[in-house]
């Protein structure tokens, strides 16, 4: 049998859920890896969490519409949803260019 992951239809897909699954740290890095517009394996993400708190990160994603995971075989390959870009047009460039943005103010005024 073979797992099917359920991905919301994209008329579902609602500006505060995506923005809210954006908000936490580590859905942030997971999307900033997929940003590049290939498809992922569990390997290529933060390993700063543990493997079922990274499932629970990548479930909230895939559920608020932002990840498309394709199961093969005993992998799953993960990559940003390309309607999600047609739907709210340049909502993660905004948010990934805001969080890189933040993160460079953080570390300079960590030096004044």
């Amino acid at each position: 049998m073979t797992r099917q992951a359920i991905h919301p239809d994209m008329t579902e897909v609602t500006l505060p859920r995506v923005l809210s699954a954006l908000g936490d740290p580590v859905r942030l890095q997971v999307v900033r890896v997929l940003s590049d517009g290939a498809e992922h394996l569990r390997a290529d993400f933060p390993r700063a969490v543990a493997d079922s708190t990274l499932s629970h990160h990548m479930k909230t994603l895939r559920e608020a519409g932002v990840i498309f995971s394709r199961p093969e075989g005993t992998r799953c390959y993960v990559s940003l949803r390309s309607e999600l870009d047609d739907r709210f047009p340049g909502l993660l460039r905004a948010v990934l260019d805001a969080d890189a943005n933040s993160a460079e103010a953080g570390s300079a005024s960590a030096f004044c």
